[in-house]
């Protein structure tokens, strides 16, 4: 059995035409199968649309939260509620075509593996956004432990192996290609051009967008800790240099007069310790997050 979890927030405009072209990608397979979609707490008629085409297609499911939550624990309810000996998560925007879930299974089943992930070798969206999502990769890439592949997303199969892998995971800040990678298991790639959006505007803001990206690396990297170090052994550097040129000044009677170099070093240390302030207040906020140990998401119905 397959199951395709699908998170939705709003895309009331585009649902049918995406889960109609699921299924029939699904059909041509010709393995049982069920498609979950998560609604994310959407305020337009997006669970509605989605009960009337089920009317007519009892393979689909609904998971309906009880508000917005984020993409990420709306991935996390669609893995759970999924039953499938394979799973596919993709996105709800039609960015992530149907006609590549064939490709991704095909390889799958071919390589007997237990993850099979989409390669956007193509991007059509706006040039800032590709971008912004292109740095992130090539930073996140190269300051993170273990092997990361750039340009994939939450578009992938998984065994029910690597699903319930993942389901032991039980952090509140998630980064679902990270945790992908963090279970390790045999990992294979498939390469798709990712197209534009189909219709409407894009749910993941620029500011969503550099939150999620700062939950990736906060969760898979030392490097904000190692920045603190190296910024504080650089201070100390610059410090002892100005003690040897100020002593040097000193004795030869060139110290400088006034305040201009006295400023300097309070402005330079003051600002490095607001932003180890800050780095700390960042994973503090997150430990607190955690400890509290609320629910990563909650369900308001379920609609089989």
């Amino acid at each position: 059995m397959i199951s395709v979890v699908i998170p939705l927030l709003n895309e009331s405009t585009l649902i049918v035409r995406l889960v109609g072209e699921v299924a029939k990608n699904l059909r041509a397979i010709g393995e049982a199968f069920e498609i979950v979609c998560v609604d994310d707490g959407s305020t337009d008629d997006t669970v509605e649309k989605l009960l009337q085409f089920q009317k007519e297609n009892k393979e689909l499911k609904v998971v309906s939260l009880s508000r917005n939550f984020g993409l990420q624990p709306a991935l996390t309810a669609g893995l759970e509620y999924a039953k499938g000996d394979y799973v596919v998560i993709m996105d709800g925007d039609f960015q992530d075509p149907p006609e590549v879930i064939p490709q991704l299974f095909s390889k799958i089943i071919e390589t007997k593996g237990d993850v099979v992930s989409a390669v956007r070798s193509q991007r059509k969206e706006k040039l800032s956004k590709r971008f912004y999502i292109n740095v992130f990769h090539k930073i996140f890439k190269n300051i993170t432990e273990g092997d990361q592949v750039e340009q994939t997303g939450n578009f992938s199969i998984l065994s029910r192996k690597a699903v319930d892998a993942i389901l032991k995971f039980s952090e509140h800040n998630r980064y679902f290609p990270g945790i992908r990678n963090f279970i390790g298991f045999q990992h294979d790639f498939v390469e798709y051009n990712r197209p534009d959006r189909l219709e409407g505007e894009a749910k993941m803001s620029r500011k969503m967008l550099f939150a999620l990206a700062a939950d990736a690396i906060y969760s898979f990297s030392k490097w904000p800790i190692k920045a603190c170090l190296y910024l504080g052994l650089l201070g100390i550097v610059i410090f002892l240099l100005a003690i040897v040129y100020t002593l040097v000044s000193k004795f030869t009677g060139l110290a400088p007069i006034g305040w201009s170099s006295m400023f300097l070093a309070v402005s330079f240390f003051g600002s490095i310790q607001l932003t180890f302030l800050g780095l700390i207040g960042e994973y503090v906020y997150r430990i607190y997050k955690e400890v509290q140990k609320r629910p990563i998401y909650l369900v308001k119905e379920i609609y089989e």
